[in-house]
């Protein structure tokens, strides 16, 4: 078992199938739960009782999975990279990436969860009123129907993590035109939807003349902090997402120009200084190919200038030595086109940034600019 990611239990679509050490918990949970039910359904189970609800939780977990699955095909099928199917504490999630994601593609990869929830609660149903066998197989069809009914009505609920409030995202995306937009809607209704689900375990009964159960309350506010904090944090994703679909490297460039690696550093030093008063704001990089008569070039990037180093060069070496003496090369992945924006700008720097902490703004052979890493990580 890997300690941060459980159980891997099997790969489907390509990614793994993970159960968490949590899910175990849900498990026990749920088992306890559904006593009761079992006991009026199939008093006859007497002792086994327990056995019974287990059993029905088993199956739940079941068309938990297949609820995942059905996500990740659908992800798949999209053009999306599917990471992991998982069941966790709150049921499961389905990772995926969603760079190439449509208000369409969202709400229908959102939709096919709880609809693989109905089919099968339609399916025990039938096979409940078509039974005439033991009262242990009426007993799980009969518990699977109504879980499973349960299941996608409550996803569909129009409100963050829930799978309903990914499609109330996609409509108002869609409608709008911001994804943004979208997200804080149904964060906000998923915020709304957890305080009511902790309130309503209390109300319901209360109004109704039953006790009040502590571990359903429990329960209650165990999901309702899950779907406050996830709605919280799809929010704050959506927002960086926001930030990085706006990045312009216009806005983000600090200078730079390009010089042939047979200047002096003296060269380099005068170029710098015509440029911007001061050589450490103008990041020098160096490109192949023959010097020209001003010094400043045209090519492929090939080297950084090291201004500290250039600084320390003493002023009766400075004429002669090369400044390519002086500086460090340069990763072709840090080689960036300056008409790159948004997510293709910030998948750039991304890849880059491992390599060099600066990547080199170029247009067709023109050095146009430096984007700092760190300035794009401020940016977000």
């Amino acid at each position: 078992m890997d300690k941060s990611t459980g159980w891997v239990v099997g790969r489907i679509a390509g990614a793994p199938v993970l159960l968490k050490p949590s899910a175990l918990v849900m498990v026990g949970v749920l088992t306890l739960l559904f006593v009761p039910t079992v006991r009026t359904v199939s008093p006859e189970l007497g002792s086994q009782t327990l056995l019974g609800a287990f059993v029905v939780v088993v199956m739940l977990m079941v068309s938990v999975f297949l609820h995942e699955l059905a996500h990740a095909l659908a992800a798949r099928a999209h053009g999306m990279v599917v990471q992991e199917l998982a069941l966790t504490l709150w049921g499961g999630h389905t990772a995926y990436t969603d760079t190439r994601s449509t208000p369409r593609s969202s709400a229908v990869i959102a939709v096919v969860g709880p609809l693989t929830n109905v089919v099968l609660a339609g399916l025990a149903w039938f096979g409940y009123q078509a039974q005439a066998g033991s009262s242990s197989v009426a007993l799980l069809l009969y518990v699977s129907a109504y879980a499973n009914a349960a299941v996608a009505i409550f996803n569909l609920l129009p409100g963050l993590p829930l799978d309903g409030g990914q499609v109330t995202e996609a409509l108002v995306w869609a409608v709008t035109g911001s994804r943004l937009r979208g997200t804080v809607v149904a964060a906000w209704t998923g915020r709304v939807l957890a305080v009511t689900l902790v309130a309503a375990a209390i109300a319901v009964p209360s109004l109704s003349g039953r006790r009040v159960e502590l571990l359903m309350v429990v329960w209650a506010a165990l999901i309702g902090s899950f779907m406050w904090s996830s709605a919280s944090a799809a929010l704050a994703q959506s927002r960086r997402r926001a930030k990085i679909d706006a990045l312009d490297p216009r806005l983000l460039a600090r200078p730079a120009v390009a010089v042939s690696a047979d200047v002096t550093v003296a060269q380099a030093r005068q170029i710098a200084e015509d440029l911007g008063g001061d050589d450490a704001q103008v990041q020098l990089v160096l490109v192949a190919g023959p010097q020209p008569t001003t010094g400043v070039a045209t090519g492929q990037p090939v080297g950084l200038v090291d201004h500290l180093a250039l600084a320390d060069v003493p002023e009766n070496a400075a004429a002669t030595a090369p400044v390519w003496s002086v500086s460090v090369a340069l990763p072709t992945v840090a080689v960036v086109d300056a008409a790159l924006a948004g997510e293709q700008l910030f998948s750039a720097v991304l890849r880059a940034a491992p390599h060099a902490p600066v990547c080199i703004l170029v247009l067709g052979e023109h050095v146009v600019g430096a984007l700092y890493a760190t300035d794009v990580a401020r940016a977000i």
